[in-house]
């Protein structure tokens, strides 16, 4: 990597909330278990912690840089693995500020008046402590029967309660319409409430969908549940896979990258 492309990386790096300081401007005092580390002229404040372990090694979270060294690792030794490793660790503070970014702007506001995505288009949630009964859509509105002091946590539950519903329903029919047209069909399926993967197959022959793809565009969940029974054919990633997943899902490699680009989404 050239000096400019380290140089761009340094530059949107600073942009991070995660600790980073200015050019030649360190912080004047450290924190306990803080350290700071000068990484292509930039200075990247980083939590080292020692233990047991033989080597040196770095973690990048929502927390920043976390160092873990032996205890009889010298600091000059721990500043030379940093260096060692300053491209890597630039580029993934940007990748940690650009996933950041994008689930705070996916998050949904569990309040009435919120809105939460529904198979591309967003319900706006409203509490009505007269409504008697499960929640009921009406037009672009999920009305949910809570009291008006419900905290966030109720409404989240009633609301993802009624998605899982329709995840249910959903996902029964687009399942019988690739059985239709495909002749694909899984011995069995239920939801999953997996937190790092949208969909799985298993070698009996059944799949796993997660129910959290109901936020997502039509397209996109027929992806995954194509995904799913194309490996019913072939239960790996390999040429032929790839060809199964074509008849069944055309533009695939679209919805792909779309799904890659959200966060705490599996490898799909």
């Amino acid at each position: 990597m050239t000096l400019r492309k380290l140089r761009e990386l340094a530059d949107a790096a600073l942009q991070l909330t995660l600790p980073l300081f200015e050019p030649h401007h360190p912080p004047a005092v450290q924190r306990a278990g803080r350290r700071v580390a000068r990484l292509g002229g930039e200075f990247v404040e980083y939590e080292l912690r020692r233990s047991r372990r033989r080597t040196i090694g770095f973690v990048i979270d929502d927390r920043g840089l976390s160092v873990t060294a032996p205890r009889w690792v010298p600091q000059e030794e721990i500043d030379a693995a940093l260096a060692e490793r300053a491209k890597w660790v630039l580029r993934k503070l940007v990748e940690w500020r650009d996933y950041s970014r994008r689930r705070e702007r996916m998050a949904i506001q569990w309040e009435d008046g919120g809105l939460m995505p529904f198979v591309g288009e967003n319900l706006t949630l409203r509490v009505l402590p007269e409504h008697r009964g499960k929640p009921q859509r009406v037009g672009m509105t999920l009305q949910l029967g809570l009291p008006p002091d419900a905290g966030s946590e109720q409404l989240r539950d009633l609301a993802q309660g009624w998605l899982q519903q329709r995840a249910r329903e959903h996902f029964a029919e687009r399942i019988a319409h690739f059985s239709r047209e495909h002749g694909v069909s899984p011995r069995r399926w239920a939801l999953s409430s997996a937190r790092t993967r949208w969909g799985s197959c298993a070698a009996d022959g059944s799949i796993r969908l997660n129910w959290r793809l109901m936020h997502f565009p039509p397209e996109i969940i027929d992806y995954v549940i194509a995904h799913e029974l194309a490996h019913l054919r072939e239960m790996n990633h390999g040429p032929r896979f790839w060809s199964a997943l074509g008849e069944l899902f055309p533009d695939w490699q679209h919805a792909r990258e779309w799904l890659r680009g959200f966060p705490d989404g599996g490898e799909r």
